[in-house]
């Protein structure tokens, strides 16, 4: 399988939700099974049926994390310069509005646009990967085509 590149914290934080899952969610979960039971018939238990498919969301996500954080390669964007690759945060101005944007490159599982934490395999990250500063790149996105000027490249 191929690895999935992924920022120092963005394993941390998989890694913590992981820890989560197991120390307390799953211990609660199987806790709220066995009182469910202790209520009687299971056929028409809401209770039960509800713990149990809160298990099953539980497990597939173990699940998921484990083998996430398996597959892991950690690219520390500390130990990178030059032009942009993954790990970089991008200030960008779009060149239709002159709106500032600041993103930094992550891997898919931790993105998060609202967080300015950009998907390396979305439009925009595949146009910026190989630009320099002072480079215009052209992006064409669900909403249209974007201009982009790279105003800054940071590796931090």
């Amino acid at each position: 399988m191929d690895k999935i590149p992924m920022t120092p914290s963005g394993f941390q934080a998989l890694g913590a939700e992981l820890k989560t899952l197991k120390s307390v969610e799953r211990p609660a979960i199987i806790q709220a099974i066995a009182e469910a039971r202790e209520l009687g018939d299971l056929s028409e238990n809401a209770e039960y049926h509800s713990a149990r498919e809160k298990q099953s969301f539980i497990e597939g996500r173990i699940k998921e994390l484990e083998g996430v954080l398996s597959l892991a390669d950690v690219i520390d964007p500390k130990k990178l310069s030059g032009a942009i690759k993954f790990g970089a945060r991008v200030t960008v101005v779009d060149e239709d509005t002159e709106e500032e944007k600041t993103w930094q490159i992550v891997g898919e599982h931790e993105a998060n646009i609202e967080a300015g934490l950009l998907n390396v395999k979305s439009p925009i990250a595949r146009a910026l990967i190989g630009k320099e500063e002072g480079d215009s790149v052209e992006v064409r996105t669900p909403g249209g085509d974007k201009s982009y000027e790279i105003l800054k490249i940071i590796y931090a």
